[in-house]
């Protein structure tokens, strides 16, 4: 199946999860939020929340400063 990542086309398996997606493209998860769609997605759920054909995954790196 196809998501996007971060704004960029990936072909993903088909039971592909929050937490795999992260996995994949080897992504430190400290400091980082998660959205699918649109909506946060806690920590706690990543590994139970399933990236959806055509879904959105935008991952976010916080920074410290302004």
């Amino acid at each position: 199946m196809k998501a996007q990542v971060n704004g960029v086309d990936r072909e993903l398996a088909d039971d592909a999860t929050v937490a795999a997606v992260i996995d994949l493209l080897a992504i430190p998860t400290g400091g980082i939020a998660v959205a699918l769609d649109d909506a946060v997605v806690p920590r706690s759920e990543w590994g139970t929340t399933y990236v959806p054909d055509g879904g959105r995954v935008e991952i976010l790196t916080a920074t410290q400063g302004g």
